[in-house]
């Protein structure tokens, strides 16, 4: 499947237009099943998307979305890296969701301690207890990324991008602090009907070209995700200044 690219003059027109296509895209979805569900991300941009919905999603019925995590830090509950905590300021403390349909990762001062893999492990069994026994095919996967392609926790060159048979690894060695995350893998990434990358800055554009162009996901994790109905780049100019 060839990727949708929009490319916009600024930060904030990106997270307009990418707003504004997530009130359609989820109020399709809750026509047609009644319930949508969205994986959010973290970062400037996956933030500031939040906090646009929470001005103004249209007809999206809250009560009725899924939300789940890509990926967190394993640091405490109150810890302001915490993506949850985050999404939590930007969007959920102003929408009417259903916290029963609010699934977030684990703290590192939760229900498993510091066990980080125990963790894991039981967000897996969350993702197949709500898929009633299998991975969800999420309708939506919010994606930032790092200038080295890395997406969710998926760095370059690691076990976690490399796994193909989990659905939610620990990371305990990540190149960017803090160290220890939690994160889905590819696999459960592309099984997602849309995955939708939000990219700005020119020290992305060499990550998205090589996504563009068809490279390793060993070696640029970005390029190995995609989405089974569509895959949609928002870029701002710098970040698609090496697209041909």
């Amino acid at each position: 499947m060839i990727p949708e690219t929009l490319v916009f003059d600024d930060k904030n027109d990106l997270v307009a237009t990418a707003a504004n296509r997530f009130v359609d895209l989820v109020t399709r979805a809750q026509t047609e099943r009644g319930v949508a569900s969205v994986v959010l991300t973290g970062g400037s941009n996956g933030i500031a998307i939040l906090r646009a919905l929470a001005a103004d999603s249209g007809d999206i019925d809250w009560s009725r979305v899924e939300l789940f995590w890509g990926d967190d830090r394993f640091v405490p509950a109150d810890d302001p890296e915490r993506n949850y905590g985050q999404a939590r300021d930007a969007l959920l403390d102003h929408v009417p969701v259903d916290p029963d349909r609010i699934h977030p990762m684990a703290a590192s001062d939760g229900e498993f301690g510091d066990d980080i893999t125990a963790a894991a492990s039981a967000y897996a069994r969350v993702l197949g207890h709500v898929g009633t026994g299998q991975v969800p095919h999420f309708d939506l996967h919010l994606l930032g990324m790092g200038g080295e392609g890395h997406i969710n926790s998926l760095f370059p060159h690691t076990a976690a991008t490399a796994e193909t048979e989990k659905t939610v690894v620990a990371v305990e060695e990540s190149p960017k602090p803090p160290p220890r995350r939690i994160t889905l893998t590819l696999p459960v990434v592309n099984r997602s009907k849309a995955v939708w990358f939000l990219v700005a800055g020119a020290d992305k554009a060499d990550a998205v070209a090589a996504a563009h162009t068809g490279a390793s996901a060993a070696d640029w994790p970005c390029a190995g995700a995609h989405g089974t109905d569509e895959t949609v780049w928002f870029l701002d100019r710098p970040a698609a200044s090496r697209i041909s």
